[in-house]
């Protein structure tokens, strides 16, 4: 595949964009690759944010995901701290905020995702407001955990998702006060469903977290500028040194909207099938923003680590005229605590019949698994059991039903099943 001619413009400076201009180049396409991001930082992975890097456990550099110096070799042109405004499809360009029009042959949306902002008075203009999605919301919220001069005040969550809570633990390790606002019965209630929220709520409770369910956040008080304290929705009034608004995110779809592109209404997103290619035949779309085909679930948007870093790639090689067919089962891990999981598959609250336990739930070292009516099996998932991944995904990917008690049996090989 050679293609020196033509030229592959890429929006969006992440680990699918990063990962998509990697394979372009492992594929053997010689033509320009152009990455287009409005970040002033190197396409770097996310997941750090809330954990390792949060925590001062992992340096800058290991965030990004090739070094520098990797672009100029082969030869991907950055264009960093710009902000893709327009796209033409007639004329099959993209226009940036300085001017600038760049043409492409094929292009790839991997625009990600941005935070859900509190709707609350106080929620904006105050110092000690914070987002986690990019290198600078962690340096500053870094700095706020890590600031022994301040008072005890609390961090406050707003939110007891898998940022929230990810956040939640870094902050008790570096020794911060935490209290966590969350509208829901449980922790990940509509992700995982009462059954594991309840795990996660006494994983969190040893380690000094406190929770507020059932409640939200109503305002959020300032003196002199800063974070003072916040008030939940039934009166109640927290001290607080800063809050962390982790409400979920929203897909940056504007460009795509604009230039008349499909959008899907059910998940939000851009709607592409299952070789990611948009409703414009020139024009794909991976990551946070694309909205696929997945066997089993419908239309799935996913908002982890491991679909950005294998839909880029997938894209890149349909740019290419490849065949493809993305349909990898959804996969999310997590690290709090002691605490290491891996969730496979696609099993909200209300969409399953049942949950199954294998192993000892008590000390954290167990498989959990979402089963249909029919006794399929629809998610799974391992904390603190290893090398189980590949095997619980085959049980998704089969769709046949499976015996309950054989699921649960740890002498029985998942395998077998």
């Amino acid at each position: 595949m050679d293609g020196a001619h033509r030229t592959f413009v890429i929006i969006g400076g992440g680990l699918a964009g990063a990962k998509a201009a990697q394979t372009l180049r492992e594929e053997g396409f010689a033509g320009r690759v152009i990455i287009i991001g409005d970040e002033h930082e190197h396409p770097y992975e996310r997941p750090p944010l809330s954990k390792g890097y949060l925590i001062g456990k992992a340096a800058k550099d290991s965030v990004y995901v090739h070094e520098p110096s990797w672009y100029i070799s082969h030869r991907v042109e950055l264009h960093l701290g710009q902000q893709a405004v327009h796209i033409d499809r007639a004329e099959r360009e993209v226009r940036l905020g300085d001017g600038t029009r760049v043409p492409y042959d094929a292009l790839l949306l991997a625009t990600g995702a941005e935070p859900h902002r509190l709707p609350i008075p106080g929620a904006r203009g105050l110092a000690g407001v914070h987002h986690l999605r990019r290198l600078a919301h962690a340096d500053h919220l870094r700095a706020v955990l890590t600031d022994r001069t301040r008072e005890r005040d609390p961090l406050v969550v707003a939110g007891a998702g898998w940022i929230g809570l990810e956040v939640a633990a870094a902050a008790r390790e570096l020794g911060a006060p935490v209290v966590v606002v969350e509208p829901e019965p449980t922790p990940l209630h509509r992700v995982l469903g009462p059954e594991l929220g309840e795990v996660f709520t006494g994983l969190h409770r040893e380690h000094g977290v406190e929770f507020r369910f059932g409640r939200r956040l109503s305002d959020i008080t300032g003196r002199d500028g800063q974070v003072a304290g916040v008030v939940t929705d039934d009166g109640e009034q927290i001290p607080a040194r800063a809050v962390l608004a982790a409400i979920g995110v929203r897909p940056r779809t504007a460009l795509a909207e604009a230039a008349g592109l499909e959008l899907a209404e059910d998940t939000g997103g851009v709607v592409v099938d299952a070789a990611l290619r948009t409703s414009d035949p020139h024009i794909y779309a991976a990551g946070d923003v694309a909205a696929f085909p997945a066997p089993g679930t419908g239309r799935l948007r996913v908002e982890h680590w491991a679909n950005a870093l294998n839909s880029g790639p997938a894209a890149a090689r349909a740019m290419l005229g490849r065949e493809v067919t993305y349909d990898r089962v959804p996969y999310f891990f997590s690290d709090q605590y002691d605490a290491g999981l891996e969730y496979s598959g696609w099993a909200p609250h209300g969409s399953y019949d049942r949950v199954v336990f294998r192993g000892d739930v008590g000390k954290r070292a167990f498989l959990a698994f979402w089963l249909s009516p029919e006794g399929r099996v629809l998610a799974g998932l391992n904390m603190n059991v290893w090398d189980v991944t590949g095997p619980v995904q085959d049980l998704i990917r089969s769709g046949r039903p499976v015996d309950p008690d054989a699921l649960a049996d740890p002498a029985t090989e998942l395998t077998a099943l």
